[in-house]
């Protein structure tokens, strides 16, 4: 009975695993990452969705200013821009019905079951992907870029506490260490 116990959290464990994503990144190998210390942000011009802008904005300069940067608006060493799109995907169902049978027995007991999916709601749920790029200002040039993304239903506390944690989760891969 332990080991079907065991084997069940492995399973448990691993699913949960694989669904968890993992941010994306790349960065200019051959740049020294240690100069920079002072940042700003670039707002993009032409939003539909201020909220969202002001929450990564938010969220950008509070992680940078924890890891040590100093946010400024001259002469700032490395400047941060960052994208997002929502996008609509479709949404597998989170209620499901079980039905099935089992018989115990004094050493364990085996059960079978089937599982029917009842669609509750719409059938599409909102991803929001986020990326962050850093651009070196005394050329120009994009020294590393990092994305990530995450689903939502609903816009509000919920969708705002996601922004920040997948922020954090991109910015902690910046800077890169060698």
């Amino acid at each position: 009975m332990k080991i079907i116990h065991r084997l069940s959290l492995l399973a448990i464990s691993l699913l949960l695993t694989a669904c968890a994503t993992k941010p994306n990144y790349d960065y200019d190998t051959n740049y020294d990452f240690n100069q920079l210390k002072q940042f700003s942000t670039f707002t993009p011009e032409n939003t539909t969705d201020p909220l969202t802008a002001k929450r990564v904005e938010t969220a950008i300069t509070a992680v940078l200013v924890t890891k040590g940067f100093a946010e400024t608006q001259e002469n700032p060493q490395f400047k941060v821009a960052y994208a997002f799109k929502v996008e609509d995907k479709p949404k597998n169902s989170g209620v499901s019905i079980g039905l099935g049978t089992g018989s115990w027995g004094s050493s364990g007991g085996v059960s079978l079951g089937t599982s029917v999916s009842v669609p509750v709601g719409s059938n599409t749920a909102k991803i929001q992907t986020i990326q962050i790029n850093i651009i070196d200002t005394s050329n120009n040039r994009l020294i590393w870029r990092g994305s990530d993304k995450f689903n939502f239903d609903n816009g509000g506390d919920e969708k705002a506490e996601e922004t920040q944690k997948t922020v954090a989760t991109i910015l902690a891969l910046f800077p890169p260490q060698k």
